[in-house]
């Protein structure tokens, strides 16, 4: 998944594509990206020499040679990817004026709908995997607009162009093995495997190391098709979520008020307290009310912006959407969304 700061643009990385052919040459020949260029990268072999070192690694990975030659084709390097990964925008924001930004009135009733007309696969879903199918519906709004905008980039260009590039060599390079995995165990074609600049693929945006570790053929046709089939893509989401400790007997975090003079330093979410231990420290509902009494929860205390701003105490399932995104703001998104669809179903 993804990483963001205090940002809007934790899809800013599906975009419009600017692509260079393989015989551009290097980095400094890539138009309007010469003042990024360093005497270091100015040494790295060009992108058409590098791609053939490519294959020989995916040849030493396993990879076979039919699908080395078809992800291969037709490879390309992109500038936009280039230029993303070096300049991803921080545009800081509260989060009252993010969250109408990120859920918008038209989002939530697209994903009312989109859960009324769904709602047999996602309860079938939801029950086998344990996760409440509104969370599902609110991870495919916040991420690809219900599947409306997945991105363009071959996800093999990508990668390739991302590794090539070198400042997270290592990592993509990585990403790219386990995409031709992908491409090798005949899920899709080269061609269709698209995603993201930075390689997050389909309706549910996975890298390619988190499709082969969480993907699910759940319609069982031999293929785990997170870009076109609706069951592939509900269940893949939601065994991400149980396998990293959802929990379907509880919410997600609640909007709080703390009272003036509250010490901020028990803030975080390395620190769990049960809800009666907040509630003694005079944590209560955004509504002035007393917490929950129940004694099977505990929870950290979230404080995104300030203490002026909205203060959440997160349960469990708040560190489950972490591991998706490690943003607090991704986390009150995709809550905040999933909860609005619960009240409008």
């Amino acid at each position: 998944m993804n990483t963001w700061i205090k940002s809007i643009a934790f899809a800013c990385g599906i975009a419009s594509i600017g692509v260079v052919s393989i015989g551009a040459g290097s980095l400094l020949n890539v138009p309007g990206l010469a003042n990024v260029a360093t005497a270091a990268e100015q040494e790295r072999p060009e992108f058409e020499a590098y791609v053939e070192l490519l294959k020989d690694k995916a040849r030493e990975h396993g990879i076979s040679e039919d699908a080395i030659t078809r992800a291969f084709e037709d490879i390309r390097l992109y500038e936009r990817a280039i230029s993303h990964d070096r300049n991803q925008p921080e545009r800081v924001l509260t989060l009252d004026t993010y969250l109408p930004r990120a859920v918008p009135d038209w989002k939530v009733q697209q994903g009312i709908q989109k859960y009324n007309e769904h709602r047999e696969l996602l309860e079938a879903v939801g029950e086998k995997f344990g996760v409440q199918p509104r969370f599902i519906v609110a991870l495919w709004g916040i991420e690809t607009n219900y599947g409306g905008y997945t991105g363009n980039f071959r996800v093999v260009s990508a990668l390739a162009t991302l590794a090539w590039e070198g400042r997270r060599e290592e990592f993509f390079t990585r990403q790219l093995m386990q995409a031709l995995e992908i491409i090798d165990a005949g899920h899709i074609e080269p061609e269709q495997m698209r995603g993201s600049w930075a390689g997050a693929m389909g309706q549910t945006q996975f890298m390619p190391s988190s499709f082969l570790s969480y993907a699910i053929d759940f319609d069982e046709d031999g293929k785990i098709d997170i870009w076109n089939s609706y069951p592939d893509v509900f269940a893949s989401a939601a065994n991400y979520l149980n396998q990293v400790g959802w929990r379907d007997d509880v919410t997600w975090g609640r909007q709080v008020r703390i009272p003036d003079g509250f010490d901020q330093s028990v803030a975080g979410l390395t620190t769990k307290k049960s809800l009666a231990e907040w509630q003694a420290l005079g944590v209560r509902r955004f509504d002035g009310s007393d917490l929950p009494t129940r004694d099977d929860i505990s929870a950290s205390l979230v404080i995104p912006d300030d203490e002026n701003g909205r203060i959440y105490l997160a349960y469990s399932n708040w560190d489950s959407l972490m591991r998706w995104n490690r943003s607090n703001y991704f986390v009150v998104a995709v809550g905040h969304l999933a909860d609005r669809i619960q009240l409008g179903r």
